[in-house]
Order: C-alpha cells, then structure tokens, then sequence
C-alpha cells in the first residue's frame, strides 16, 4: 500500500495518495449512509477571457459519457440503487459530491474517479448541454432576487476574472468545443488542487483501500496557474430600472476578508447577527418586526482565497425604499460606533455556536465544507476548536470589524 496515512484531530482520518490527492474520512459509525465529495479548487475565476461559463458547462459535461460509459449509464449508476450524484460550481471550485449506502461505497468511489479523470465530452452531448445552459440562464434572468447579486459582483470586481457570472452567457458557451473543455481539464484539474471527503460508517483500512485503488493510479499533476488578486474599484451606487418587478430589490455591499484573514470569524460572527437567518437578527427586527417595511432582508459573507464578498439584502414597495435604507443605515451606525453589551455578545456567541453545532448533524453538508476547509487549509478544525475561537471574540474586535467592513457600503438597486 502506497501514500501516507494520518490521524487528525478528533475522528479525522487523512491520507495523502503518492499523486498528490489529499482523501480525508470523518468515520460515522452508526450511519447507514455514505457521503463522499471530490472538491478541486477550479472555478469561473480559473477561467481566460475567452472561457466565460467554461468551469460551470465542464461540471455539467462530466456526467455526459467516459472512456468506458455512456451519459446514461453515468447518471444511472448510483440512482438505480438509490444513490445520488449531483455537482456544483462556485467562483473557487467544483465540487461533484455522491450519496449512497454503506455497501455501495466502493460504486460511488469508481464513478467519481471514472467521471472526473475519464470524461470524453462527447460533441453531442456538449451541444445539448449548452442548450440546458441557456434555459438555467434564462431563469437566473427571471429572478431578479438571484439576478442582482450577480450584477452586483459584476460591479465590484470589474475588470477580475472574478467579475463575471459563473453561468457565463450565450455567447461565451457558443464558442466552446469538446476540445476547449479538455484543454481546460488539462490546464486546471490537477491532483494537487483536489481533496476526496467522505462522512460515513467506513473504516479507515477500507477507506485507503478504495481511494488507493480507485484514485492512485491517476498521474500526479501541479497547477501551472496563478490567480491575479482583483484590483480596487471606486465606491458605487447604481440603480436600474427594472420593469418586470412589482417590488424595489437592493443590494449593499463591499469586498471582505479573504479565508485566511484572522478577522474573517469576527464578521462572520457580525454577519449572522445583523442578518442570518432567523427571526432575532438585528435587520429582521429593524425592518419587518418593528417597521413592517420587508418580507425577506439577509446579511451574508462569502470569504475567498485572497478577498470576501459582505453583502445585504432586502426587498419592499417602491414608497418605502429610502425608509429602508435609513433603518438599515441606523443599525449599522449603532455596530460601528457602540460595542456590544456582554449580555448581547454572549447571546450572539451562544446562538451562532447553536447555529452551528446543529448543522454539523447534517453529514452531507458537514462533509461539503470538511472538503473545502482542508483544500483551504490541509486542515479541519474540530467543533472545541471553532467553539473556543468563537467565545474568545470580544466586543472591540467585532466593532473594529463593523468599522471596515459597514462604513462606506456601495448598493444596485432594482427599481
């Protein structure tokens, strides 16, 4: 048996294959199910100028035939014993993730090494594709909720491969072959940027032996890539008028923290506060408790590997939209200029933990972000470590980040 074996903290288990592939197991040993992800770290902003929409049409083509499978026997194979295979694309990654039972373990890990190291990108099939491509485009059109963030990012990264939208648009997919799609594989799809991550009731012994035999043979390759970190853009608040709407939608927002940034657990522990998902958040309470103003605002924060994406969201009738702002404006002003009480702080620490520690229940989820946390990292932290590292914020650093972050926030609005 090749590659290197270790234990992690806390029922982590990692080996690394001699190809460079890092495969991490978190054992579940009463489950009956099987989570397994392949997460690489390639995604629309791997793509060249003239690639738009590549990454994300690659992650459709994947399942469309192999060396020794038809597109039919691809999507099939784990569904015809109840399984599940699905993938997704983000700006940073791809990630093809599978779900089947205990026994059919071994199935799922062959698919995913036949699919991601075996793909032919049939012209045909390509062709459809893109056809599919175009209807998730027009439906991304169609829902201005979904819509606006894409315009937004566009805005803030102008002129980085991080401005443009991960589905790329008709034009750029129309320029793309079987041939483009391969080159793009062998350009970017290279064991040292891809973890294997499974959550289940495997056994360490079984687990190298199915990684080894199925992902070991695979030739070792390095990325000859290097992402350009997004240069500044000046401060912006554009509205567009948008006719298919009943309501005004709104976007604030600016660049964040990047995954390596000390300060990125103090926003995300701000971000959940003003805006994460429940009925206590600062701007659900401001706006719609108080004011009735919205149905649906959020807060959310995207870090990446060399800057984030902090936005807020809301949406209303046209006649209350500068009341809006000037209630979410208050609750900023507040963060920035007045420390939390110890009693708020210990409220919002406890309810993120809560937040937290309940979500670690959902394996596939977990498994999901295991898979990217030790692409980022090589490491995963234990649910103690994040604990602790949550209940060490104090009040001065969460202001000091509202301070940089809420200050001077640039907004698109739909009106």
């Amino acid at each position: 048996m090749s590659g290197r074996a270790t234990k992690t903290k806390e029922r982590f288990f990692v080996h690394t294959l001699d190809n460079g592939l890092r495969c991490i197991l978190k054992r579940v040993p009463t489950s009956a199910v099987c989570y397994c992800s392949m997460t690489i770290g390639v995604g629309s902003r791997d793509e060249r100028e003239d690639e738009f929409g590549m990454a994300h049409l690659l992650e459709h083509t994947l399942f469309k035939g192999t060396t020794k499978r038809k597109a039919w026997q691809v999507n099939c194979r784990l569904e015809n014993l109840g399984g599940e295979l699905n993938a997704f694309t983000t700006k940073e990654e791809t990630v093809v993730h599978a779900t089947v039972l205990r026994k059919d373990f071994g199935k799922a890990v062959e698919l995913m090494n036949d699919i991601i190291f075996h793909s032919t990108f049939p012209t045909a099939e390509v062709d459809k594709e893109k056809k599919v491509i175009y209807d998730e485009i027009g439906i991304y059109k169609d829902s201005p909720d979904e819509r606006i963030y894409d315009e937004f990012e566009e805005l803030l990264f102008e002129g980085s491969e991080l401005g443009h939208v991960i589905l790329g648009t008709r034009a750029s997919l129309r320029r793309h072959t079987s041939k483009k799609i391969a080159a793009f594989v062998e350009r970017n799809y290279t064991t040292d940027r891809m973890v294997f991550a499974v959550c289940g009731p495997i056994s360490e012994a079984q687990f190298v032996r199915e990684v080894e035999r199925r992902f070991g043979s695979e030739p070792a390759t390095a990325k000859s890539t290097q992402r350009v970190a997004p240069k500044e853009v000046a401060h912006f608040d554009k509205e567009i008028v948008d006719k298919g709407t009943h309501q005004v939608r709104s976007v604030m927002g600016c660049r964040a923290y990047a995954l390596d940034d000390p300060k990125r657990v103090p926003l995300i522990l701000l971000t959940n506060m003003l805006g994460g998902p429940t009925a206590a958040s600062l701007l659900n309470v401001a706006l719609r408790e108080r004011n009735a103003l919205t149905y649906c605002t959020e807060a959310l924060y995207t870090p990446l590997s060399d800057t984030g994406i902090f936005t807020i969201f809301f949406s209303c009738d046209k006649e209350n939209l500068e009341r809006c702002r000037e209630v979410v404006r208050a609750e900023l002003k507040k963060l920035i200029e007045v420390p939390l009480t110890p009693r708020r702080l210990a409220l919002t620490k406890k309810q993120f933990i809560g937040q937290f520690t309940i979500s670690a229940e959902n394996s596939e989820a977990y498994m999901l972000g295991v898979g990217k946390s030790f692409l980022a990292f090589g490491s995963v932290d234990t649910l103690g470590e994040i604990h602790a590292r949550v209940e060490a914020i104090t009040a001065e650093e969460i202001r000091e980040v509202a301070e940089e972050i809420l200050g001077n926030l640039s907004s698109l609005t739909y009106l």
